[in-house]
């Protein structure tokens, strides 16, 4: 592996759409404005397809908008390229469909190909070094907890039986008190009422 490939690696998706010249396809590209974004959809017939191996894959997307021919390049791994969906797929037999640009109305339709349209448009847009981080992290969710760990007491469940038996506690603690505090006065009262009963007598 060459200097570029070690640099370019990492910047490559995991997996890319299957892209086919020929191809009628829906490119959803991120535009930028200013401090706001939004996705822009290009449909068009694929022209051309260039270099697939590496991070300079391309695609040359052609369509027909007001009467005027309009055709844009789009590099696959590039991360303005949120995803390309393949919605038709035609018989062609050359790479470079350059006799698209002279034709226009039925002469410029293509004879149209049954093909898996799921299996073409399954991709993941991660960068290599994305996958290995999400990797990392599911790695480190999934390890068993340690020894220690896991003989941690459950600090707030005593919490809650603490609080809950203080809570028991003091209801206890209430009554007897309000009953020596009652029990004095009785008494008093009762002794006033021997007094006046002696004082009649």
């Amino acid at each position: 592996m060459n200097l570029l490939e070690t640099v370019n690696k990492p910047q490559l998706k995991t997996k890319v759409a299957d892209v086919r010249s020929g191809d009628t396809v829906r490119v959803h590209q991120t535009i930028r404005e200013g401090n706001k974004s939004r996705v822009q959809v290009f449909e068009g017939v694929v022209i051309r397809r260039q270099r697939l191996a590496g991070v300079g894959a391309s695609i040359t997307v052609r369509k027909i908008s007001s009467g005027i021919g309009v055709e844009k390049t789009w590099f696959l791994h590039s991360p303005n390229v949120v995803k390309v969906e393949v919605m038709r797929r035609s018989k062609v037999r050359r790479a470079l469909l350059s006799y698209m640009r002279a034709r226009r109305g039925k002469s410029a339709r293509l004879a149209e190909l049954e093909f898996d349209r799921e299996a073409a448009n399954a991709a993941d847009a991660r960068t290599a070094s994305q996958v290995a981080a999400d990797d990392a992290e599911q790695k480190e969710a999934e390890k068993p907890q340690s020894d220690d760990a896991l003989n941690q007491p459950d600090t707030e469940s005593i919490d809650k039986e603490v609080a809950a038996e203080e809570k028991a506690a003091t209801a206890d603690d209430k009554s007897p008190v309000e009953d020596e505090k009652t029990a004095p006065a009785e008494e008093a009262e009762a002794g006033n009422d021997r007094v006046e009963n002696d004082t009649k007598n």
